[in-house]
């Protein structure tokens, strides 16, 4: 599907996939511990799967953390598995604490 819309939705803990018309397409859920982004949860509509909703809406979350000058932690298989096709992310995620 073309011309997705990815936006934060801080009050509900989740970046957004919208169609143009505004129809919600899917999300990923995240907590924030101080500036790491915390992803726990992505869900497409079960309507739209199949047509790069996810990845889509992955890219442009992380795109945003980005910008933001923050750093990332995937708990949620989805962004986890995005982030090991994706080298150019790997900058953005949190090495472990020893």
């Amino acid at each position: 599907m073309t011309d997705v819309q990815v936006s934060d939705a801080p009050d509900e803990h989740r970046f957004e996939a919208r169609a143009p018309d505004g129809e919600l397409l899917g999300f990923a859920v995240y907590d924030t511990i101080g500036t790491t982004v915390v992803f726990t949860h992505t869900e497409v509509d079960p309507a739209f799967e199949g047509q790069g909703i996810a990845s889509t809406l992955v890219q442009g979350a992380l795109d945003a953390v980005r910008a933001s000058g923050r750093d990332v932690v995937a708990f949620c298989p989805y962004v986890k598995a995005w982030l090991g096709r994706h080298p150019d992310y790997q900058d953005l995620v949190r090495a472990p604490q020893h």
